[in-house]
């Protein structure tokens, strides 16, 4: 039976406090709110905020875990479907997707779909996940070594399914920030443009020579790619 409250409303910064950081505006929910929150979902026997999800993330199924405490198990569900709960728990336009289709939100606020998944996704990168890959590396792991050094463009993490069949068959996909880009701000980007290009090219072979040695099996490089 569906908790009925009110929507737990979210935890943000104080307007005056934000006006002198770039931190993050909303808090986002702490474990009791999270709890509190997802008890308002009533499971509906045909969730329409599943097929609303462009990925169709099991929601009913991920909120009841976090309503019991299962926080480990709620990343689980999600995974099945989706890399990126942090991510996707702050930008994705919920108002108009999961959320939007909320069978709650026809008389009173919708679940808060979105922040629950945003929890679970920072419980996970707090707490590490149990779903984590395990690859024996034993020196013959195809190995391909992808960089970017160049233009002040940032190498974040991100989901690629091209990738999904090389990995799951013991390849390691190694991605390289390299000085030119932009992840670290405007003196790492300098530092590899102009007479200082060649740090890209030493920054790059470095990250190799590191796969190479480093552990108990060294792994052989199979194919670097990438922009300098």
């Amino acid at each position: 039976m569906a908790n009925k409250i009110p929507r737990v409303p979210v935890r943000e910064q104080d307007p005056k406090v934000r006006a002198t950081n770039f931190e993050e505006v909303c808090y986002g929910y702490n474990v009791e709110e999270a709890q509190l929150e997802a008890t308002r979902c009533l499971h509906c026997k045909n969730p329409r905020c599943v097929s609303a999800c462009p990925v169709n993330v099991r929601i009913p199924d991920f909120i009841m875990q976090v309503a019991a405490g299962n926080f480990a198990e709620a990343a689980s569900v999600i995974a099945q479907d989706s890399s990126l709960p942090a991510i996707c728990g702050r930008v994705c336009p919920q108002e108009s997707q999961c959320e939007g289709s909320c069978i709650l939100g026809i008389k009173h606020e919708p679940v808060a779909i979105g922040k629950l998944e945003r929890f679970v996704g920072d419980w996970q990168l707090e707490n590490g996940s149990k779903e984590a890959l395990d690859i024996e590396k034993n020196g013959k792991n195809p190995v391909l070594l992808y960089g970017y050094g160049g233009f002040n463009i940032s190498l974040t993490p991100s989901f690629s399914t091209s990738r999904i069949p090389f990995i799951e068959n013991g390849g390691i996909y190694a991605v390289v920030n390299l000085r030119g880009g932009g992840e670290f701000g405007e003196e790492w980007h300098k530092a590899g443009t102009k007479m200082q290009k060649q740090n890209v090219f030493d920054d790059f072979i470095a990250a190799a020579e590191y796969l190479g040695m480093s552990g108990d099996s060294p792994q052989q490089i199979s194919e670097v790619f990438g922009y300098v």
